[in-house]
């Protein structure tokens, strides 16, 4: 039992404009993805950062969020207009943070090699006043 030829037709049809539905939704589901991941203002500013200048915004933005945000818009307003069209090291941000009246207070330590090994510069002043004592 074949089918009228005309049905095909329509049955072709309909299928291709399916089809066409469905590519423009994909398409579109497509763009909405990438039109909804634009970059934040932090993920802008980490991308100029190096050299430990994410662990500074992060110590600052625990430290001073209110001021840290307000700073941190300023900088990707200047990075987003062409003021600023290089990276930023962590210890230009944490000058400029110095600067603007935040004490942005960092864990530092001083490692001193000795042997082959690491050892910081508390245990080397310990070590020294204990030969000292003998």
């Amino acid at each position: 039992m074949e089918e009228d030829p005309d049905i095909e037709i329509l049955k072709a049809k309909k299928m291709q404009e399916m089809m066409q539905r469905m590519l423009k939704k994909k398409k579109e589901s497509i763009e909405k993805g990438i039109r909804k991941h634009e970059p934040s203002e932090r993920e802008i500013l980490l991308s100029y950062l190096y050299d430990r200048g994410d662990e500074v915004l992060n110590l600052a933005e625990y430290q001073f969020p209110t001021e840290t945000k307000a700073i941190t818009n300023k900088i990707v307003e200047l990075i987003n207009i062409g003021e600023i069209n290089r990276k930023i090291s962590g210890g230009e941000l944490l000058s400029l943070f110095r600067s603007l009246g935040l004490n942005v207070k960092i864990n530092t330590t001083i490692k001193i090699e000795e042997h082959g090994k690491y050892v910081s510069f508390a245990e080397k002043l310990k070590q020294n006043k204990e030969n000292d004592d003998k």
